[in-house]
């Protein structure tokens, strides 16, 4: 009888490890046939921001790897989570987001009343790159480094231009107020390249936003850089210093372009979608042109991306916390 159990139990055994393998060769074969039809490549902010650079700066190659065209589609809207919930309410397969990341980690600790779950209802697929932020202020700003902004703060209100409320940008600037005890007026926009323009124009004084987006005004003389969030300088602009050095100790922040999926979309697809991500960031035509605008490419497996996710959900809770920040 002993020997029985023992046979029925071994032939189980075979017999789920068979399914099993069964299973997961459908999903590979179903995932080298992907995709059927055109990538749909949700960006949730405005046309020239951070992730809409990068985005159309690898959909060709990232088309031509997966012989199906990327169509780019922006779709702005409550800090990034109308698109983001549209990209994890599609079960198409064919539906994915590139974003920052690390602003999307933010959202739940901002927003009472999300429509989805970030941590649930989307999937890592990879990071893409990394672009500090810049602390940029009007040229007409009397003030050389971030003291002297800060100096300048407490004596009369100076407006600080920002992507969204509850943005990265946003708390980034939190953060270096609470360190610092500058004093400023937060002054919410629809994106990063409506909060440039009007730094540019005067109407705001200070800026907290991407390199990747900001440098070009800066080069142009349009905006004066006070400092960079990297924590070491960036070679680029070697001769501005970081805010770390300006006084927040081990202070950075910046943006984290990365792509997530919807959960439902099968590890193959992911897997298979990481592999050709990151042999198109890595090519060198589209390294050159990241790191030529400030950016640094920082590819991770999808595993990792949802660790930086996490991570990034649970540092930035508390300065949200702190500050007091809730938003519908």
């Amino acid at each position: 009888m002993t020997a029985r159990r023992d046979f029925l139990k071994l032939a189980s055994s075979m017999a789920v490890t068979a399914a099993a393998g069964t299973v997961a060769g459908r999903a590979f074969a179903a995932a080298e046939k992907w995709p059927t039809r055109p990538i749909r490549l949700v960006v949730p902010y405005p046309a020239g921001g951070s992730s809409d650079i990068i985005a159309r700066l690898i959909s060709k190659q990232l088309g031509e790897a997966l012989g199906q065209p990327v169509v780019v589609d922006n779709k702005p809207g409550a800090n990034g989570n109308v698109g983001a919930a549209l990209v994890a309410q599609a079960n198409d397969n064919h539906t994915v987001l590139l974003c920052d990341v690390g602003a999307l980690a933010i959202s739940p600790s901002v927003y009472t009343k999300l429509t989805f779950d970030p941590a649930k209802d989307l999937k890592g697929v990879s990071m893409l790159a990394y672009s500090p932020h810049m602390l940029v202020v009007h040229p007409s700003v009397q003030a050389n480094t971030l003291k002297e902004l800060v100096e300048m703060s407490k004596r009369g209100q100076m407006n600080f231009a920002v992507t969204a409320i509850g943005s990265a940008p946003h708390l980034a600037g939190v953060a270096v107020e609470q360190a610092t005890g500058a004093k400023w007026q937060y002054v919410p926009y629809k994106g990063g390249a409506q909060a440039i323009a009007d730094t540019v124009g005067g109407t705001a004084q200070i800026l907290m936003n991407g390199m990747l987006a900001t440098l070009p005004h800066v080069q142009s003389g349009k905006l004066k850089a006070i400092a960079i969030s990297k924590r070491t300088r960036m070679p680029l602009v070697g001769q501005l210093p970081t805010i770390a050095e300006q006084g927040v100790a081990n202070f950075e922040s910046g943006t984290w372009q990365g792509v997530m999926a919807p959960a439902s979309m099968p590890d193959a697809m992911v897997t298979r979608l990481n592999a050709e991500l990151i042999r198109v960031i890595r090519s060198p035509e589209v390294r050159s042109q990241l790191i030529g605008q400030g950016a640094e490419v920082a590819t991770m497996t999808p595993a990792e991306t949802a660790r930086f996710f996490n991570t990034e959900k649970t540092r930035w809770a508390g300065v949200v916390k702190q500050a007091g920040i809730k938003l519908e």
